[in-house]
């Protein structure tokens, strides 16, 4: 990962209020490796390489974890129902990544293969800019887990990851969430 890149990660995410009260509560839920990823840091960071004051966040906020000694819906039903106490009106999306090979070929067609780590389930995420994810340490430091590196978030680029993403997939992702309509500056490949 290039260093001057995470420091620019660093400081945009630092900056902006709403996302530092997002990354206190998922430590304070205290979530197994607990993270905030995926689109909400990518949104966050084109909306500002676009000038834009205001972040445009749309969707969920994806918080992943990773605990593959529980397993259960219920644990992780009540890590949503916890962040929902701390912040309401955040619209919390909460994931056990160790769980995910129990519901992917449901949702998706097709097995996938228990995950080891929280790194590799971030590395499986459909396009590399939103491979990312970042974590609130302790000692107040943003933790970056960004296994593809950060170059394709900050060039804006949109391109499928083929870890897990068909080209279908990929497409479908494209059309629906409108990255150059929303960021014209985005390249899509």
């Amino acid at each position: 990962m290039q260093t001057d890149f995470c420091q620019d990660l660093r400081r945009i995410l630092a900056g902006n209020a709403s996302f530092m009260a997002i990354l206190h509560a998922v430590r304070e839920a205290a979530l197994p490796h607990g993270c905030v990823g995926a689109g909400v840091v990518r949104s966050l960071v084109w909306d500002v390489l676009h000038g834009r004051l205001e972040w445009t966040m749309r969707g969920d906020v994806d918080v992943a974890y990773f605990d593959e000694a529980d397993l259960s819906e219920s644990s992780q039903s009540a890590y949503l129902a916890r962040l929902r106490e701390i912040q309401p009106d955040v619209p919390w999306e909460v994931v056990n990544q160790a769980g995910v090979h129990l519901w992917y070929e449901r949702h998706f067609g097709f097995a996938v293969p228990p995950l080891t780590s929280l790194e590799e389930a971030i590395s499986t995420w459909p396009e590399y800019a939103t491979c990312i994810a970042v974590r609130l340490t302790d000692d107040d430091r943003l933790d970056i887990v960004a296994p593809w590196g950060l170059d394709d978030l900050f060039s804006m680029t949109v391109r499928r990851n083929p870890t897990r993403a068909s080209l279908a997939e990929y497409l479908r992702r494209v059309q629906a969430k409108r990255y150059a309509e929303r960021w014209p500056k985005v390249t899509v490949v």
